[in-house]
């Protein structure tokens, strides 16, 4: 593991030798940097979330939570750790989750591009029953489900999850996601009505799996919002962009 680097700043976009661990200018708790979000200064001197790590200049880091975000914007964490003046916007905590979402939508978009995602309830118990007998072809890694949808189709599904968990063995390691209501699954996908799919094992659908945790571990935080009753169940945590 590389040593900690300036623990209020970086000194830029990730490269091989940057730092595995970071410190969050809220909580001063030092944690490894896919729990946390990078913020930066924009030439315009607004402080932005850069979630892919590479744009420009130093960075600051805080916790990968909703309430954290809040809290630098509230306690002015990010204009000390900066040491200037940097203009924040009241809404940075909301406008960051947007944007997490946005990556997540993208990342399924690009999955299901490459042969990754496969979407329809007839289709996805298709898949995950094969799967219960033994794997055949590409495994399935998550099963997503809208979290606008209806909770007998969910329940179905989840009872084939189950059942390829009790079998045990690598095979058996699937995600159960709803973080994405159905209209951000049409968009992803391209298609209408999408209320379940299923995404296959392969790089892109590892990278929409670690889009999908960094959301649902920035909403954990705020258990009495209603999009946090409906997390995803994760049984991975070791996919990274």
């Amino acid at each position: 593991m590389l040593a900690i680097a300036d623990p209020e700043l970086d000194d830029g976009p990730r490269t091989n030798r940057s730092a595995t661990m970071r410190m969050c200018a809220v909580s001063r708790d030092v944690r490894p940097i896919d729990e946390l979000i990078r913020f930066v200064v924009a030439p315009s001197g607004e402080v932005i979330p850069d979630l892919k790590r590479k744009l420009p200049g130093r960075g600051l880091w805080v916790s990968a939570s909703r309430s954290a975000v809040a809290e630098a914007v509230r306690r002015h964490h990010f204009s000390r750790g900066f040491k200037r003046d940097v203009r924040v916007a009241a809404t940075l905590a909301a406008n960051t989750e947007t944007l997490l979402e946005r990556f997540t939508v993208e990342a399924l978009g690009v999955a299901a591009k490459a042969g990754q995602v496969i979407s329809g309830f007839t289709k996805v118990a298709d898949a995950l029953e094969r799967q219960v007998q033994g794997p055949i072809g590409a495994p399935v890694r998550a099963l997503i489900h809208a979290s606008d949808g209806a909770a007998d189709g969910i329940r179905k599904l989840d009872a084939l999850v189950g059942q390829n968990r009790r079998n045990g063995g690598k095979s058996a390691e699937i995600a159960i996601v709803n973080v994405l209501t159905s209209e951000q699954l049409d968009l992803a996908l391209g298609r209408s009505n999408v209320i379940h799919a299923a995404v296959l094992a392969g790089p892109a659908g590892d990278t929409f799996l670690s889009r999908s945790q960094m959301l649902v571990r920035y909403r954990m935080a705020d258990e009495d919002r209603p999009a946090a009753k409906n997390l995803p169940i994760q049984t991975r945590a070791d996919t990274h962009d």
